[in-house]
């Protein structure tokens, strides 16, 4: 049996899962990376975090650079990750967690295994450090 923080994993089928134990998976791989990244909300409407130096974002000057927001809604959950946005090349999806992606950067999430956990923890990692190679960070 393998562990992730607070997640035991007997195989790797679907988790049986309720919504707020998605949110509290998702939100505990966010923040696992606090610092670098700073939290700029974190209440019953959801998580955000960014980078902490300002930056050029489009063609407006922000203190702090959007990195990403878990979304808790009826039905699922909301993952947007803004690297996946600024850095779409660097981003190999699995099937699954492809079929996740509504529109440029938003996954709307209603299950996950373990496979997927790790999946999305190692795309948070990576868009952190192609965040600190460009210095949003």
């Amino acid at each position: 049996m393998r562990r992730l923080k607070n997640i035991s994993f007997a195989h790797n089928s679907f988790l049986n899962m309720e919504i707020s134990e998605i949110q509290e998976t998702l939100r505990n791989l966010i923040l696992e990376h606090v610092p670098p990244l700073q939290v700029r909300q974190d209440n019953a409407n959801g998580l955000e975090v960014a980078g902490t130096k300002e930056a050029m974002q489009g063609k407006q000057k922000v203190s702090s650079f959007y990195f990403g927001s878990i979304v808790p809604k009826p039905k699922d959950v909301r993952l947007y990750f803004f690297p996946i946005y600024t850095h779409a090349l660097a981003f190999q999806l699995s099937p699954e967690l492809k079929k996740m992606l509504k529109g440029k950067s938003c996954f709307h999430i209603t299950k996950l295994d373990e496979a997927l956990i790790f999946e999305i923890k190692e795309m948070i990692e990576k868009g952190l450090h192609l965040y600190e190679e460009e210095g949003l960070v």
